[in-house]
């Protein structure tokens, strides 16, 4: 394995551990709730957000644990998202990481109870951490300012061709608020001075915008296992991206150029934020 897969495995192996234990600290839970929960939560997955919160805490503090909290809190978020993401009534996707969608297995009423139950202990967890600025972060990333507003927009702009600028707005909130605020709450729980936190927040804008763009260029490239359709599908031409909008190969520049950006905002530190400058590349290497 290359070394930013070993990041991204150890980074993973670490939440998926603290997870099963909050899991496990919640005994009252009807069966069939806990089941469609675990489901969606263990399906597998790259736990993005998580790695970058317990690498921003460990690149301040050299120790992670700190953010584990808030590392377990923003992945069960982006579940919850995907679980509702997928119903009938949003993007009606039958697949999810090569899997049936929570609602294909559990009926849609118990699949919007599993991600609201995901969302709601999310800010329990979250509260562990001893930090209300970050649990306050965390919420506004995922709520109407955030992601839940992104979604609106996203919706509300299907069938139109956004412009590059539209788009920026619109992956800003939807997929950039949770990533920015995961760089954020790691680096806020490992004791980052104002500097510090500067420096890794402008790279989780800088990742969040390429991750996206580099999403859309795999969407016409090929199929990704996390999306979930095939490439082409019906779905994938209703919405607006950043090939749509600039042409693949601008858009995989554009990618670059963000990669490039979230690199340079991490001229502050030395060798410890080396894993993150190899995440940033990772993530337009993806479709190659």
């Amino acid at each position: 394995m290359t070394p930013v897969v070993d990041f991204l495995t150890a980074k993973a192996t670490k939440t998926e551990a603290a997870l099963e234990h909050y899991f496990h600290t919640w005994n009252e839970v009807p069966d069939t709730l806990r089941e469609a929960m675990r489901y969606s939560m263990f399906a597998g997955g790259k736990r993005l957000r998580p790695a970058l919160a317990l690498g921003a805490c460990e690149i301040v503090s050299g120790d992670d644990s700190a953010a584990l909290p808030a590392a377990c809190a923003l992945e069960m978020i982006h579940t919850y998202s995907l679980i509702h993401d997928d119903l009938p009534a949003m993007d009606n996707d039958d697949l999810r990481r090569g899997k049936p969608t929570s609602h294909r297995v559990f009926g849609e009423a118990m699949a919007i109870l599993a991600g609201d139950g995901l969302l709601t202990m999310a800010f329990d967890v979250a509260a562990q951490s001893g930090n209300a600025a970050v649990v306050a972060e965390i919420a506004r990333a995922a709520g109407v300012e955030g992601m839940v507003g992104g979604q609106v927009i996203d919706m509300e702009s299907e069938g139109k061709r956004l412009s590059v600028n539209d788009l920026k707005h619109l992956h800003r909130k939807k997929t950039g608020a949770l990533i920015r605020v995961a760089v954020r709450s790691g680096a806020m729980l490992g004791g980052a001075g104002e500097s510090a936190l500067r420096a890794l927040t402008a790279y989780g804008e800088h990742i969040g915008l390429a991750f996206q763009i580099a999403d859309d260029v795999l969407d016409v490239t090929g199929t990704e296992e996390a999306l979930g359709k095939p490439i082409g599908s019906d779905e994938a031409r209703e919405k607006s991206t950043y090939p749509a909008a600039v042409g693949l190969e601008e858009a995989r520049a554009l990618a670059r150029e963000s990669v490039e950006s979230a690199i340079s905002a991490l001229a502050p530190f030395g060798s410890e934020a080396d894993s993150f400058r190899s995440l940033a590349r990772y993530i337009v290497d993806r479709d190659r």
